[in-house]
């Protein structure tokens, strides 16, 4: 199948954010895209440190820029389209029988994207998907909350969660969901080794078109009357129990 740039390139934008990928080794830049109006020492540089990594500059209109970028007031007339050697779409991922997979619901802020991508490709995770629509894009707020793993993340890319669920589901995986009041816990709960979970958002939880496919619910157990955890953290425990379970079974 054809792959879309957007699901091979994580794209940053900005001076710094390119900048630093470009004087960082351990990632390959594809391409910079420089506005035909960004000029002086700032446009210098940028074009100084392409030509030392051997990385191609295009130039564009800046409207051309801002429409690519996906954000008008912060790109300063720059992108770069940094490959993700492990981002793909979900159909690929599907071929490869991931054994765990996490899905994203609606988790809008940036911070938590980049936390939770950090947590799971920490943690061991076969796959993260991250949607087009309804999840913080992987923008340079989300690498930055990342410490840089979002580059190197096993991100699957759809559009929906709802898609990602629906097809999860036909490839046979049960979908579990965090749910405060859940009566199984994450700890005791019986769980296939060959699985998906969904994290919702924090002040919607599980979406109306996702819940139809979810097919068994999970509580994170709390102690001193707290709540609930950051959507973020309640991903790391999940995330390291279900690993865990591989080394111990």
């Amino acid at each position: 199948m054809d792959v879309s740039p957007k699901d091979r390139f994580v794209t940053v934008y900005g001076r710094k954010p390119v900048l630093e990928a470009l004087d960082d080794p351990r990632l390959e830049v594809d391409k910079v895209m420089l506005a035909d109006t960004a000029r002086g020492p700032a446009a210098r540089e940028i074009l100084d440190a392409a030509n030392r990594r051997g990385v191609q500059v295009q130039r564009a209109t800046a409207q051309r820029v801002k429409v690519l970028a996906g954000n008008g007031k912060q790109d300063q007339g720059v992108l770069a389209d940094v490959v993700a050697p492990r981002m793909r779409p979900l159909e690929l991922g599907l071929r490869e029988n991931p054994r765990n997979v996490l899905v994203l619901d609606g988790i809008t802020t940036p911070a938590n994207v980049g936390m939770i991508l950090r947590t799971a490709t920490a943690a061991g995770m076969d796959g993260i998907v991250v949607p087009r629509r309804g999840v913080a894009s992987i923008d340079p707020l989300v690498v930055k909350a990342s410490a840089g793993v979002a580059f190197r993340a096993p991100v699957l890319r759809c559009a929906t969660a709802a898609e990602a669920a629906a097809a999860l589901r036909a490839s046979g995986y049960p979908i579990f969901a965090l749910d405060a009041g859940a009566r199984h816990s994450v700890y005791s709960a019986d769980l296939p080794a060959r699985a998906a979970f969904v994290l919702g958002s924090e002040s919607a939880g599980i979406s109306d078109d996702v819940r139809p496919h979810v097919t068994g619910w999970l509580s994170i157990p709390m102690a001193a009357g707290v709540e609930s955890l950051n959507v973020a953290s309640a991903a790391a425990v999940l995330c390291f129990e279900v690993v865990r379970r591989r080394t111990t079974h």
